[in-house]
């Protein structure tokens, strides 16, 4: 394995000599792949190793009560990661290096080392990653089809956290249960103080999981403890791809410190012009591979009501109800470029927010 690794190294410098030559190995073959980021493996699929990573320019224009509150041109996301596995463990390192109106820029995304000894019935996951918690949010910010989130999944997901994760895959079933950090325990006069233990679990079944045909059915749970804000919450998905067609709706419940019971739920439908369906993998959604040279086009729509936090139509967290209609041409398997238009309307007063949005996406 020694070997491996140096044979590993060797092919990743002779990728900045100048002149054309031959890489060798004492031990098995590497397959190198540039489609997109840079990937090399050995062909006995004992290690390898991944660089790549996104990056997202948005135009931004939005508007509270009929008068102009954004209009802005900035990166939304750009990202780098290694990830990489030696026999049975495997790691990933995921850091931001800018994200609009986001100070976490430059900050850690992902860290964690994860044992896959066990094969597909078990892996163990010990370090930064995403609580597995709904559908949308377990999506890549890369692969959904409505470019930013819905307003449910922003207040009810948890997010990425610290902690310890177990999950695995038996057939059509999915499922991830971890412990995380959770919410401070103090007196709440400025001390340092300790944290609670968060638990969040998910489990999918996808009764039919066929080309171009997919019906996906899922739940998640999370209790945070008594002292975090959002004390614990439940979530119920349920999505399908029916050739060009794919919907998704996803329905949450919970309990808070400062507004008592919330719920909410967001419908979503998404139809490819050119006939391409959408793929799907361990129980969460991927960006859409166009068939053709010329791309693929998608037109989506979703209506969302309740609880969330609406604050990319200016509403803040609050109860509402919105509506987006969005376009996407998927240039390539690496170049996207989407435009959306959201109206939301407060529950609680009389407030209005408008937001158009576009995109140009690049992954490697």
């Amino acid at each position: 394995m020694k070997k491996t690794l140096i044979s590993m190294a060797v092919a990743v410098a002779s990728i900045s000599y100048a002149q054309a030559g031959t890489v060798t190995t004492e031990g098995s073959d590497l397959i190198l792949s540039t489609d997109g980021g840079f990937k090399i493996k050995t062909s006995d699929k004992k290690a390898s190793f991944q660089v790549g990573g996104r990056i997202q320019y948005d135009y931004n224009y939005s508007e509270k009560n009929g008068k102009n509150d954004e209009s802005d041109f900035d990166v939304r996301r750009a990202r780098l990661f290694a990830k990489g596995h030696v026999g049975d463990w495997a790691y990933k390192s995921q850091f931001n290096l800018g994200e609009s109106g986001d100070s976490s820029s430059g900050t850690v995304e992902d860290l964690y080392i994860q044992y896959k000894g066990w094969g597909d019935a078990a892996k163990l996951t010990v370090g930064r990653a995403k609580e597995p918690f709904g559908l949308e949010e377990l999506t890549s910010s890369k692969d959904i089809s409505v470019l930013e989130r819905s307003a449910l999944t922003e207040r009810f997901a948890p997010g990425r956290n610290e902690g310890l994760q177990l999950s695995g895959k038996n057939g059509l079933l999915n499922y991830s249960a971890g412990i995380y950090e959770g919410g401070s325990v103090g007196d709440g006069k400025g001390d340092d103080e300790a944290r609670q233990l968060a638990f969040t679990g998910r489990i999918v079944v996808a009764p039919v999981m066929e080309k171009g045909n997919v019906v996906h059915l899922g739940l998640a749970y999370t209790d945070r403890g008594s002292n975090s804000e959002l004390e614990r919450a439940l979530g119920f998905e349920a999505a399908a791809t029916m050739g060009a067609l794919h919907v998704q709706a996803e329905y949450f419940n919970g309990d808070t410190l400062s507004d008592g019971g919330i719920d909410g739920y967001y419908l979503q439908a998404g139809w490819i012009l050119t006939g391409e369906s959408r793929p799907y993998k361990d129980g969460v959604f991927k960006r859409i591979k166009p068939m053709a040279t010329s791309g693929a086009w998608e037109l989506v729509a979703r209506y969302e009501a309740g609880d969330g936090d609406f604050g990319d139509v200016e509403l803040s967290e609050t109860d509402a109800s919105a509506y987006t209609v969005g376009l996407n041409w998927y240039a390539t398997n690496n170049a996207r470029l989407g435009v959306n238009y959201t109206v939301g309307d407060s529950e609680v007063n009389s407030d209005e927010g408008k937001e158009l949005r576009a995109r140009i996406q690049y992954v490697f």
